[in-house]
């Protein structure tokens, strides 16, 4: 892949990519930081006649994010400091979400079960389709069809209880 196709790339997917990879860490920097991992991958791996880029960036995104869970949980293990994963959660979210029905849907996502909230971080905010989430995910697109509509039901419902009306 040469610099102008990295480019490209860059210009037209970094934004989703970057917004996936903040809503499944919860961290600016984190997010910063693997987004430019990303497209590092991208440009030293991606093959030229790759049919999908979107998908290939999102799956490269995903992995380097579980991949920094795993190191980062050893880390934490080895430290033993339960201070880190609270300072971890105390950045303000405040500066992405201005409204608060917005946060309320935020801080509703996040209490979802990870892999909802990840099936709804992908096809909302990164409006991959169900085979590409499946892709993505390496689940059925069945699988994906039910964990989505569970996440929506469990999403509405919360959002109910907690005063919000969706209409």
């Amino acid at each position: 892949m040469n610099g102008e196709q990295l480019c490209r790339l860059y210009e037209q997917y970094q934004r989703e990519v970057y917004l996936y990879l903040y809503a499944m860490s919860r961290n600016k920097d984190i997010a910063e930081d693997l987004l430019q991992e990303t497209f590092l991958k991208a440009l030293l791996a991606l093959p030229e006649n790759h049919e999908n880029f979107r998908a290939w960036l999102y799956m490269v995104a995903r992995n380097l994010y579980f991949n920094y869970r795993k190191k980062e949980k050893r880390v934490l293990q080895m430290q033993e400091a339960p201070e880190a994963r609270q300072i971890e959660q105390e950045h303000p979210v405040e500066k992405l979400i201005r409204s608060e029905r917005n946060r309320l849907l935020y801080q509703t996502l996040s209490g979802l079960e990870e892999k909802k909230r990840e099936v709804l971080t992908l096809r909302y905010f990164g409006g991959l389709s169900q085979m590409e989430i499946a892709s993505v995910m390496h689940l059925t697109p069945e699988n994906v069809r039910v964990l989505a509509y569970r996440a929506r039901q469990e999403l509405k419902q919360r959002m109910e209880e907690s005063g919000c009306d969706l209409s």
